[in-house]
């Protein structure tokens, strides 16, 4: 049966998606090196540890909303779920890396959003949770079917930079295209204009 192991090796913006995305570059390694995958149907959960980094009085202020007085962080502080992935890894043998496009939003109901508007810099702790199916088999035989360990996670200190230039360029982005003369560029200039006083509000505040 495989044995699956999980490296995040980096992150950066995704430059051609039509919606706003972090790209996680991860990598799989296979323990059982006679065993080739045919593929893998991948999940996961990715959570913010927020309780392993240190928060700035001013980072401390803007995250009042979020968990409550300074003070307090101490029983109010736990891991906030940033969203939930899927990719479809293709066949291998010992190890590949594939890319997981990771949703962005500015809705402020979202807490990893204001969790990450908080921050004025460093770095988020990350942890990716992983589920789902293994396509495989061995030795040239049949394909074979397991589900991957719900055990296995990646860990992976993700910068706080880049999620702000994903937001300041989608931020633009946006405004260019609401600047246009007809009925459905004017009706979408009037989200586009709540959202971008939304973000220039929070920014400046920073």
């Amino acid at each position: 049966m495989p044995d699956l192991n999980f490296l995040i090796e980096g992150a950066e913006v995704a430059k051609f998606s039509a919606t706003p995305q972090i790209v996680f570059k991860l990598r799989l390694s296979n323990r059982n090196p006679l065993e080739t995958i045919q593929s893998v149907a991948l999940r996961g959960q990715i959570q913010l540890e927020v309780t392993r980094r240190r928060y700035k009085p001013e980072d401390q202020e803007k995250l009042r909303d979020l968990f409550g007085e300074p003070d307090r962080w101490s029983q109010t502080l736990r891991n906030l779920l940033w969203t939930h992935v899927s990719v479809n890894v293709p066949a291998f043998h010992a190890e590949t890396v594939v890319e997981v496009f990771v949703p962005c939003t500015f809705d402020f109901n979202v807490g990893a959003t204001k969790y990450f508007f908080g921050l004025s810099d460093g770095d988020v702790h990350v942890c990716v949770m992983f589920s789902g199916t293994v396509f495989y088999s061995q030795d040239g035989g049949h394909m074979q079917v397991a589900p991957n360990s719900w055990d296995k996670e990646a860990h992976f200190r993700f910068p706080v930079k880049v999620w702000r230039d994903k937001m300041t360029s989608l931020s633009a982005c946006m405004t260019t295209k609401c600047e246009t003369g007809s009925p459905p560029g004017r009706r979408l200039s009037k989200v586009c204009s709540k959202l971008r006083k939304r973000y220039d509000h929070e920014s400046r505040a920073r």
